[in-house]
Parts: structure tokens; sequence; C-alpha cells
């Protein structure tokens, strides 16, 4: 009995062996070129849930490929079948439908994705999804929140003083610490943090309410207490004096943040806090700006205080004394103007602007639940200096995905064409079709390998002279 009946059927035999070869060859050499080790294998098990989630939020441009990939199948077939009703030749039309397969197509954009995400994982980058990147290649805007986000968010308790004679300092603090130690947000746990560096015993606090933007409503046994800022105190009448107003005054010309507590309406007295720029903010904004992109600051605090933070570190579009609706606002504002818009912030106080914006960016150590959960990505060192790598990875893997599609899209309609025309057969058109889907899949690699070299200049010392040690105070 004969092994091979026909040419043809030598021919489809040659063309599965060819292919099985070269695939175990891709392998290998996928293997080599990236030194695969067990370190690539945690980094892959650790990211499994962001992969899953990543790969269910397919990017745009994911879908026009899948697009553009069925219209060459329909392409191919009709060259296929017109080639064979003009030329006669069966062998031309197999060639064309083994040449036809938009494989290179099709990975052109998810592999440069998967990439992308797998080198920002190294860096401490978590990106939720696929759609992400291509989003944030796009950013005109990118919103910044001041507290914990510019800055360090460890604040600490500069003064602290009561109005009151039924209340002396120290009993102020502590049911001022007594009702912080409830709230999660950065001014609360300082305050709370000072109180239990020398003292253990907090005071029994009910009925505990966060008003988001404003302060703090509580309960302490029959009496109403309110812990908040200025714009919180004013709304409920409570009478503030002259002196008052001064203190508070003094306190935000230096840039600090003033919080003032109340007890059954009456003012009984105030803590002001500071915080200290992140070293690498200034580099930061200036890279942003190099990118023709516009840093914008929104945060609930006084315009004193940012003002003197956005002095130092060269931002020029202030928001101040917003409200988490305020930030929404301005956000969805932007978005509308078609200026697609990247927010930045770590508290409670931004999930609305995280939500709305294009890409939200949450601090993943010291960032609320809920701003995690409403952005796309985590930063998990809560380090802004990986901000202008995550930019220039973004764009970058727009780049290699465009040069994946140009030439997977022009290589598939060469090989269907030198295949109507006779100079491709089925064995050379398999080794052709294999190799797109080679140089596709390594070229996406590359970004595997791609390194932060974006290093900023920070310079710390000129931050705490005495010119400007008085302005990175918040």
């Amino acid at each position: 009995m004969r092994l091979f009946k026909s040419e043809t059927t030598k021919t489809i035999t040659f063309i599965v062996i060819s292919s099985i070869c070269l695939l175990l060859s891709l392998v290998n050499s996928i293997n080599n070129y990236l030194h695969f080790n067990l370190s690539w294998v945690a980094i892959i098990l650790c990211g499994l849930p962001i992969i899953k989630e990543a790969d269910s939020k397919k990017a745009p441009i994911v879908s026009l490929t899948d697009r553009w990939a069925t219209w060459i199948v329909v392409i191919a077939l009709v060259s296929s079948i017109g080639t064979y009703l003009v030329t006669h030749q069966i062998l031309r039309s197999v060639t064309i439908l083994v040449v036809f397969c938009p494989c290179a197509l099709v990975l052109a954009t998810p592999t440069a994705i998967m990439a992308g995400i797998g080198n920002a994982s190294k860096y401490g980058i978590l990106i939720k999804g696929g759609d992400v990147v291509e989003r944030l290649s796009k950013i005109k805007n990118i919103a910044f929140d001041k507290t914990g986000t510019l800055t360090y968010g460890k604040l600490s308790v500069v003064e602290y003083k009561s109005f009151c004679p039924e209340y002396d300092d120290e009993t102020f603090l502590k049911i001022l610490a007594s009702v912080e130690a409830y709230s999660e947000h950065p001014l609360g746990k300082a305050i709370t943090s000072y109180y239990k560096e020398n003292n253990e015993e907090l005071l029994d606090i009910q009925n505990f309410t966060v008003n988001p933007g404003k302060g703090i409503t509580a309960n302490l046994g029959e009496k109403s207490i309110l812990v908040g800022n200025l714009k919180l105190i004013k709304d409920v009448d409570i009478n503030l004096n002259k002196d008052i107003i001064n203190i508070s005054e003094e306190f935000t010309k230096k840039g600090c943040t003033v919080i003032y507590l109340s007890i059954d309406n009456k003012l009984i007295g105030y803590v002001a806090l500071s915080d200290i720029l992140r070293e690498e903010a200034k580099e930061v904004i200036s890279y942003i700006k190099s990118q023709k992109i516009n840093p914008v600051m929104l945060t609930g605090d006084n315009k004193n205080s940012a003002q003197n933070i956005a002095n130092i570190v060269g931002i020029d579009d202030i928001h101040p004394s917003l409200l988490p609706e305020d930030k929404m606002n301005i956000i969805k504002n932007l978005e509308d103007s078609k200026s697609p818009t990247c927010m930045i912030g770590d508290g409670v106080n931004d999930a609305l602007a995280l939500k709305y914006s294009s890409v939200g960016i949450s601090m993943g150590a010291i960032g609320s639940d809920i701003a995690i959960e409403a952005s796309d990505i985590a930063l998990a060192s809560d380090d802004i200096k990986n901000i202008p790598y995550l930019l220039y990875l973004s764009k970058k893997t727009m780049k290699t995905i465009k040069l994946n599609v140009t030439f997977s899209l022009a290589l598939n309609f060469l090989a269907i064409i030198l295949a109507m025309t006779g100079i491709l057969n089925p064995v050379v058109g398999a080794l052709v079709h294999n190799l797109g889907s080679v140089f596709v899949i390594l070229n996406s690699a590359k970004l595997l390998k791609t390194r932060n070299n974006l290093a900023l200049n920070c310079k710390t010392e000129s931050l705490f002279t005495n010119e400007s040690k008085g302005a990175l105070i918040v």
C-alpha cells in the first residue's frame, strides 16, 4: 500500500509536519529570548487575577483588529475561489487558504497589551484591564489629589489648643483622638497616632459618621461632637470670633491644615497639622508637562495650602476647597470637552473622581479600599515617580501594537497576492504564515524587557531651606 496516494496529500502532510517543527522552534526561541526563569513564573501566578480581568476588558483596538481579521478571512476565501475559477490550479487556491489565516493580526494586540501589563507589574504598577493601556496613551490631563499623593500623607501635629475652660488641652486632644480613631483619613490617623505616643486610653464614641470633604459627626454619651474644617463649622452656624479666624488664617498661610472640634455646637479647640512634599513630585510634574499633558490639582484643602504646593511643583491649574462631588464635576467637564483625564488619588474623597476619569490611579498601600476599587491602576509602592514610566510604557505599547498590525496586514495581503500569481507554493506559504506570527510575538515580547530608565533628578536638599520649609507644610 502506498503511503501517499497523491501530490496533494504529500503537500498537506508536509505542511502539518513543518508547522509542528516551526512551533517547537518558536517555543524554544521565545524561551531563550526571554531567559525564562522562576521569577517570571511567580510574576505570572501573582498576576492571574489581573490577567483574567485584563482579558475580560478588551481594548478598543483589539475589537478593531478582530473585525479586520474577519474581513481578511472573507477576502481570502473569495480570492481562493476566484483564483481557481480563473487559473484552474488547485495548488494556488490551497496556498491562498494556507497563508490567509490572520493569526499574526489576531495576536498583534493582545500579546503587546499583556506584555505591557506584565512589565508594569515588575515596578509595582498593577493595571486592571487591557483597555486601560490604550486610554492612558491618549491622556491630555492628569489631575492630582494633594494629601497622600503629591505629599507623603504622613502628617504630624504642629499645634493643638483648647478655647474652652471646661476642657484643658490634653482633654481636648483625647476627645479629638477618640473620634478620629474611627477615621481612615490621613489627618485622622495622624491625630490618633500623635495622641497614642504618650497615651493609650481612648473614649467610647458612638454614631460615628463621615461627611466627605467636610469632617465627622459622632456622639460621646449624650454630647454631640463635630470634627472638621472651617467650612463644616460655618455650615452648622457655630460662632467664630475674630481671634479664632486669625489663628486659622495664620496657619493656613503657612500651608497647614487646621481641624476644629465642637461639642454641642460650641467650638472647643483646634489642631494644626503639616505634611511634607514628595521629593520626586516636582520632577514628575516637569516630565508630564514635557509630554504636552496638563497637570491639575484637585484638593479639599484650603487655597493657601494648595497654592504653596502648586508653586513648588509647577502646577498652574489649581482647584482648592473641593468636596468629592466637586472633584467629580471637574473631571466630568474635562471629559465632556473631549480632553481625556487621568485622576490620581488615595482617599474616599477621590473615589468619585477616580471612577469618572478616563483612567483612575490609586495609591495601593496608603489608599482607602474604595479608592483602590474605583481606580483602573494601583501603585503598590505609593510611588508617584513611576507615573512617567507608566505614561512612557503605555505609549510604547501602543506603538508596538501599531507596528504589529501594520506588519501582519501587509504580510497577509502580500502573501495572498503572491499565492494568486503562483510565486508561493503551499510549503513556502506555511512558513511565511508562521513567520508572521513569530515576528509579532517576539516584537511584543520586547516590551517585557523594557526598563525604567527615566531617572528622576530629585534634589531634596533645596526643599529644606529656610525659604521653602514653610511652603512644604501642608
